[in-house]
């Protein structure tokens, strides 16, 4: 007869507390942390902040008899194949429910964040590209795929989207998170985060909160905002998400803000996510997390005082592995310094997961789905019931849609129109470090680049093919030639390294010989494609990623000479960036024929930038960031009150170069005078806006029509301009659709009051249909008056502008 916590009539709220009661103090601690196999074996490179001076040797077995609450990365720490990783993990499973006495497994988590952190896995592009795609639609298809390939092999926890709002583009992580608007993150990765929790896995949004915020764009640097930037940049596309979404974790943040660190804040993780947005999931600790609250914040003295710092804020579990919420946290409770109820509180959450996951049903099995059932061509899938043969976690279906999100993620930035798209028998000089490397396209959160590296003897593990050969591929009828023209950006260049250029030749040219030969390359062509940007990278081992900060934004190393070359040569260039973050461009603005912006696109990158260099894809994507003129008056966002734009107060120009939002298409577009129902609406009332979109060129395309809202006159110094609507609209040539924005008064407001309160206030509004962030990109103005009395609105509001393309 099963057990109370295996009986599946239950809730799961009662299956835990049943469980719980019957659990020692070491057997409820045990299930609030993490253990980090293999880790420690791992002799190179940190992965995580610290590893391997805060990771300590794993005694599984000293640890089985109370269990063991979360796996760590069990495919992203070394490379394995993917079925005999699978097989791993199932034992692995059965002997920590063996060996402890209610026969509770492990949560297996892993990184997710350009899709399964496996070897062998589907790289899809990094999130700026989603940001980049304006598709939440396309964004959530491709997180169903990626969370029903964790789920196949075992895993029910992906540690993804990232939310952070980016505020400075020197910050390495700019390539992890969506863009530069709050709207934006918030639905690309509301979308993403319904598609991981459609599949079974439990969504984990990243980093709560004020990450991407730091004091010059440095990494775990403290966070200094006001109460109303807070509440109307970094926490709604946490709020969305929570509430709409239906994310069942969130992940702490490194950072302090004003002084408290995220990890030991219970306004933070208790009063604002659970009491007023009704989280009831877990919250876990970014690895180390907890500990670097005696180490890093020094507001605690000991590994104990660590645990009951965070456990009271509302940490459930620390992650990767136990090292305060274990010994030290046991006994300062025995001590009296921290109250039992507050580990009670985290371990019935964790309970009541493991219940919601299957993972106390009675009849749970070990095994993962992708070693008992037969293949799927759509996903990932494995031989029935046989461990150690093939297991594909890159089949075509999950290619085919890293492809359609890679294509649709390429921003032509730039375009005189005589050279683009390339003629089929053009002769095409294809200049630049990254012309052929696969690291191009990847970014820091990809198994290549984050844990390959470090395994130099093995294959990338899935095929991504470099720009020159499938450029070599889309145009047959080319004569297309190569030259490198300089080393590769950043000290992750070696010659040994996965996808790095490997030529003996390559690597005995001297620099300026290395310009001559691109110079010479460059003259004997028609047009110049200059492939340049960044390599990924962790704390400081490339140009973009963790811990890869810049301090300003001209491209990498010499990257910007070679484009100087290439240009002197008088061959028309085209410009390629793949890159993690955006990079000044101005002195290059007038000179080159065309610019196209990739943010790591992944393993189908390559393709996709050469099916718009040839014409055969009509870029649609939109810039999920702005791209400044110069390296030192990029504003932080676009999203600017008056007096963070252009002014006679200050000799530096913040404008942009390409602003937020925009991108250019091989077709034209007409937008006729809108319509809106009303043009006055109660302050708490709503009005449809409705466009006509056509395409008035020779070839489809996708049009993004943006909504912006401008509030002349508010009681707070207000953004000119912040997007509250998007719409992609793919047509035909000649074909036209119809735009509606259901546009809510609730979207108008604005955190008055320093708390975070948030008002709708009476007055006059203006609507901005745009195609960019930019006044040149406004195409027309609604006015819009707000009638009635002044409301205050809370977490219920609506937050999202209702879309339609008929």
């Amino acid at each position: 007869m099963p057990q109370p916590w295996q009986d599946t009539s239950l809730s799961a709220e009662d299956r835990a507390a049943a469980l719980l009661s019957s659990m020692t103090l070491e057997e409820k601690l045990a299930q609030l942390a993490g253990v980090w196999p293999g880790s420690e074996a791992e002799e190179g490179e940190d992965v995580a902040p610290l590893q391997h001076e805060v990771s300590e040797a794993v005694d599984l077995d000293g640890l089985l008899p109370h269990g063991v609450g979360q796996l760590t990365r069990p495919f992203g720490t070394a490379p394995v194949e993917p079925a005999e990783g699978a097989a791993a993990l199932a034992r692995l499973q059965t002997r920590i429910a063996a060996g402890n006495r209610f026969g509770i497994p492990a949560l297996a988590h892993e990184e997710c964040l350009t899709g399964f952190f496996a070897w062998r896995a589907t790289v899809f592009p990094t999130p700026l590209a989603w940001g980049a795609s304006f598709d939440p639609a396309l964004v959530g298809r491709a997180a169903e795929l990626i969370g029903g390939s964790l789920r196949s092999a075992g895993i029910h926890q992906g540690l993804a989207p990232v939310l952070d709002v980016v505020r400075d583009t020197r910050w390495g992580r700019t390539e992890e998170s969506i863009g530069e608007d709050p709207y934006l993150v918030a639905t690309i990765g509301t979308a993403y985060v319904r598609g991981l929790e459609s599949a079974g896995i439990v969504a984990t949004l990243k980093h709560f909160a004020g990450y991407s915020a730091s004091r010059g764009g440095r990494n775990h640097a403290p966070v200094s905002i006001g109460p109303r930037e807070l509440a109307d940049v970094i926490l709604p596309p946490f709020e969305l998400a929570v509430r709409d979404g239906g994310a069942r974790s969130v992940m702490h943040s490194y950072n302090d803000i004003d002084g408290v660190p995220s990890a030991a804040n219970p306004w933070l993780l208790t009063e604002l996510l659970r009491d007023t947005w009704g989280f009831t999931g877990t919250v876990v600790g970014d690895y180390f997390g907890v500990s670097f609250l005696e180490l890093a914040h020094r507001v605690a003295a000991t590994r104990g005082g660590a645990a009951g710092l965070a456990l009271a804020a509302g940490v459930d579990v620390e992650l990767p592995a136990v090292r305060c919420f274990g010994t030290p946290l046991r006994d300062a409770v025995r001590a009296g310094e921290v109250d039992e109820a507050l580990v009670d509180r985290a371990a019935l959450r964790v309970l009541r997961q493991k219940c919601e996951l299957g993972l106390l049903d009675a009849d749970w099995s070990p095994m993962p789905s992708a070693l008992a059932e037969p293949a799927d061509a759509a996903g990932p899938a494995g031989p029935a019931g046989t461990p150690g043969l093939d297991l594909d976690l890159d089949p075509p279906g999950m290619r085919a849609v890293a492809r359609e999100l890679a294509e649709e993620s390429v921003v032509l930035l730039a375009d005189d129109g005589d050279v683009l798209p390339l003629a089929p028998d053009a002769r095409i000089a294809v200049v630049g470090p990254l012309a052929d490397d696969p690291a191009a396209m990847l970014g820091c959160y990809t198994f290549p680049r984050h844990v390959g590296v470090e395994h130099p003897e093995l294959p990338l593990g899935v095929e991504v093919p470099t720009l020159f050969a499938a450029l070599r591929a889309e145009l047959p009828g080319a004569r297309i030639t190569h030259a490198e023209g300089c080393a590769a950006p950043g000290p992750a260049g070696s010659a040994g390294e996965p996808g790095a250029a490997t030529s003996a030749g390559a690597a005995a040219l001297t620099a300026e010989s290395r310009l001559a030969q691109a110079a010479r390359t460059a003259a004997d062509a028609d047009v110049c494609v200059a492939v340049l940007g960044d390599r990924s990278g962790l704390f400081g081992r490339g140009t973009s990623g963790e811990g890869c900060d810049a301090a300003d934004l001209e491209l990498p190393g010499d990257q910007g000479a070679l484009l100087d070359t290439l240009v002197a040569t008088g061959t028309p260039v085209v410009l390629v960036l793949f890159t993690g973050r955006p990079y000044a461009l101005g002195r290059w603005s007038r000179l080159l024929a065309a610019a196209v912006q990739a943010f790591f696109p992944g393993e189908e990158g390559g393709p996709a930038v050469a099916g718009v260099l040839s014409g055969r894809v009509n870029p649609s994507g939109r810039l999920p960031v702005s791209v400044p003129y110069a390296s030192g008056g990029q504003p932080w966002t676009y999203a600017q009150p008056p007096l963070g734009l252009r002014g006679d107060s200050s000799s530096i120009d913040p404008t942009p170069l390409f602003p937020f939002g925009h991108g250019l298409s091989y077709t034209s577009f007409a937008w006729e005078r809108p319509e809106a129902d009303a043009a006055e609406v109660p302050t708490d009332g709503e009005t449809t806006v409705r466009l006509t979109v056509r395409n008035t060129g020779d070839r489809a395309g996708t049009e993004v029509v943006q909504l912006y809202l401008h509030d002349p006159v508010a009681r707070i110094a207000r953004p000119v301009s912040r997007l509250i609507g998007y719409a992609r609209v793919p047509l035909r040539p000649g074909e036209s659709a119809e735009v509606h924005f259901t546009f809510h008064a609730d979207l108008a407001s604005y955190p008055l009051r320093a708390d975070g309160t948030r008002v709708v206030e009476p007055g006059a509004l203006e609507l901005r249909l745009a195609s960019s962030s930019a006044d040149s990109g406004v195409r027309h103005r609604v006015p819009l008056t707000l009638t009635g009395p002044e409301r205050t609105v809370d977490h219920r509001r609506r937050m999202v502008c209702e879309t339609r393309v008929k």
